[in-house]
């Protein structure tokens, strides 16, 4: 009767090894999966300059960094970081592992500055965005009137 007994021990300390092995959460190991939604740009007032607001969404489980961003509308595109009431140009932003970026009104946000032609409701503006891990996101956002809010999404 001995015999059996063996295998079953070695099948209890294997599912003992493999239960340990697969404890982790299942996207602790895995890259950022990076989309964007809610895109727009108010129609800038100026002739120079723009802003820009969207949500970077990453499904997984490593945080990621926006680093900058280009676009064919502006010579400069630069990531602003709002605190309380003051804005500062910053060189990057954390995209959360599991969570958000929201670039929103009163908020963080893109500033499109040197524009090379002001952009009209209705038009798309192309911009990419660059990440510390990931490949690059072309976004093609939206020009929405200068008063434009969304009512979701940020």
């Amino acid at each position: 009767m001995r015999a059996p007994a063996g295998p079953v021990l070695i099948t209890a300390a294997a599912l003992v090894a493999l239960t340990g092995c697969g404890s982790a959460a299942p996207s602790s190991g895995s890259a950022a999966q990076l989309s964007v939604k809610a895109a727009y740009m108010p129609q800038p007032v100026t002739d120079s300059m723009a802003a820009g607001y969207l949500v970077i969404e990453n499904d997984g489980g490593t945080a990621d960094e926006l680093t900058s961003v280009t676009s064919d509308l502006a010579r400069d595109v630069t990531v602003h970081e709002t605190t309380g009431q003051s804005m500062r140009e910053v060189g990057g932003l954390k995209v959360p592992a599991d969570g958000e970026l929201v670039l929103e009104t009163g908020g963080n946000h893109l500033m499109f500055e040197n524009l090379k032609r002001k952009p009209k409701e209705g038009e798309t503006v192309s911009l990419r965005l660059n990440f510390t891990k990931s490949e690059a996101i072309t976004v093609e956002m939206p020009v929405k009137s200068a008063t434009y809010r969304p009512t979701s999404g940020h």
